[in-house]
């Protein structure tokens, strides 16, 4: 019996990351499979916010192209990731207009949060659930009252539109997972689906001997970077930060001023990325808001390093809860830290621990065979009325 013909659909984002990695990696994994597949994709970046808001609020801009695209590879299963703002629940009930079955893969909490992140000072909000969208619009998390109205709007409106045009709903992690059940998606639509790196990306052993400290991350307030400057004083581990956004200034005076050995080298590619973890001894992710299933800490694993993380969202289910301390706890961090450097047999016994749990939780094998498995009860289910 044949595959399915999948179309994988996503709006790039502007500044773009984890879910452009996690297409790359499904079409990649499709192409090894033999499942014959397509890519229908938009991008924010040549978008002005005027026109990115009007097609938020209107539901979608181009719904006839990508039922085009659906119709001319006569899909049987249309697989979205991002889809606002241009493809929107229009481009979904276009798709499903088509006969194709409609999956959508949440990496954030982008259906409830106008921000994505579910984040407000700092810290967790989730003020924000079903269609109760009003505080994001009170506290203007956009950082522009036009545009936090947009948002507010758009998803209140849209969301009755959203669940009736998806078969199937796809989270990253089991936490994932019952954090779109709390905010309001059904919980008997949705499955989880980890993250998989292809073979290349593991290494033979752990390479847990480097000399610093690695943190990859926007520089933003909630990805808790401050905490791990700190620890780096306390301890005196090297840390190296890559990454940029609105918090570099503000860590580099904090650095200086608390005379951390912490370097900011700017944003990575992948090659750069290839290189740091190569070099470091240890991955440190203290966010302070819940993560669904960062590729930073899983690209850490496979490369056999120890990962140290907040005690947040899906960071104990990926490197277990044993390995993560206190959420903002630089003493703890700091601690841990130092038991690492201290020990590189523990380092390395570590780093070792999390290689095979990645290679046994996150390879391509299990991956294609659970996203098959998705498309196989998304056309056997009783479609959504």
């Amino acid at each position: 019996m044949p595959g399915p013909r999948v179309l994988v659909v996503h709006n790039r984002y502007r500044v773009e990351g984890g879910e452009e990695r996690s297409v790359e990696l499904q079409v990649r994994a499709l192409a090894a499979a033999g499942v014959e597949h397509g890519l229908f994709e938009r991008s924010s970046s040549g978008v002005g916010r005027a026109r990115a808001a009007t097609a938020l609020l209107r539901g979608g801009a181009d719904p006839a192209g990508l039922a085009a695209a659906a119709g001319a590879l006569h899909a049987d299963v249309v697989h979205v990731h991002n889809m606002l703002p241009s493809i929107g629940p229009r481009g979904l009930a276009a798709a499903r207009d088509t006969g194709a079955r409609v999956v959508l893969h949440l990496h954030n909490l982008r259906l409830f949060c106008a921000i994505g992140v579910a984040s407000r000072d700092g810290g967790p909000c989730f003020r924000c659930r079903g269609r109760l969208t009003l505080p994001g619009l009170a506290l203007n998390c956009r950082g522009s009252l036009p545009e936090s109205a947009a948002y507010a709007t758009a998803l209140a409106l849209h969301q009755p539109a959203v669940l009736d045009a998806v078969d199937r709903f796809v989270a990253p992690s089991h936490w994932a997972a019952g954090q779109l059940a709390r905010h309001g998606l059904p919980a008997d639509r949705i499955d989880v689906l980890p993250h998989y790196l292809p073979a290349e990306a593991f290494a033979s052993s752990s390479r847990a001997g480097g000399g610093y400290a690695l943190v990859a991350s926007r520089l933003s307030v909630e990805k808790g970077i401050d905490t791990a400057v700190r620890a780096s004083a306390a301890s005196g581990v090297p840390l190296v930060i890559a990454g940029e956004g609105p918090e570099e200034g503000a860590l580099r005076e904090l650095a200086a001023s608390l005379g951390a050995p912490a370097e900011l080298v700017g944003r990575a590619d992948r090659a750069r990325m290839s290189e740091l973890l190569a070099g470091a001894g240890a991955l440190v992710m203290p966010s302070r808001y819940h993560e669904f299933a960062p590729y930073s800490a899983l690209e850490a694993m496979a490369a056999g390093l120890p990962v140290v993380a907040s005690r947040l969202g899906g960071l104990p289910e990926l490197i277990e809860p044993r390995r993560c301390v206190p959420t903002g706890d630089a003493e703890a961090l700091a601690r841990r830290l130092r038991a690492l450097w201290d020990d590189p047999e523990l380092r390395r016994s570590e780093g070792e621990a999390l290689r095979a749990r990645a290679a046994e939780r996150h390879s391509e094998r299990a991956y294609v065979a659970r996203l098959l498995a998705i498309y196989a009860d998304a056309g056997a289910a009783e479609r959504p009325q």
